[in-house]
């Protein structure tokens, strides 16, 4: 009797080591786990900051190339007018040379120029009739 109750007493031992190696290795499993899930959570916070930072440098970027491409059409833009004054500038003296002249050609010959105006009243004055 006292041996059976030494095996049972031994099994019962056995038993305990056993479910006791078996929780530690379910701990051990769980903190492996827990440390791999926070490792994945860490290199997914990682990658989002990453992510963010690209975001923000891509967005300066855009900002920087419209901001060069509005001074492109301001520049293009004061281009056109200096060009437009320029082009108002010369016809403004082209036209004021051609008043001196025709001046001059009155004064020289006044009644050449009288005909020829009253000639352009007349075509005038019919053209505006059969209107």
């Amino acid at each position: 009797m006292a041996d059976m109750k030494n095996q049972i007493k031994s099994g019962i031992d056995n038993a305990a080591d056993k479910a006791k190696t078996a929780t530690d290795q379910a701990a051990n499993a769980a903190n492996s786990g827990k440390q791999d899930a926070q490792g994945v959570v860490d290199r997914v916070k990682e990658g989002a900051s990453h992510l963010m930072e690209n975001a923000g440098n891509y967005a300066g970027q855009a900002r920087e190339k419209v901001a060069e491409w509005a001074g492109d059409a301001s520049n293009i833009g004061q281009k056109a007018q200096a060009w437009a004054g320029d082009a108002y500038d010369v016809a403004a003296d082209r036209v004021g040379d051609f008043g001196t002249e025709l001046t001059s050609l009155v004064r020289k010959h006044p009644l050449p120029a009288l005909l020829i105006g009253f000639g352009v009243g007349l075509l005038l004055g019919r053209a505006a009739k059969s209107v």
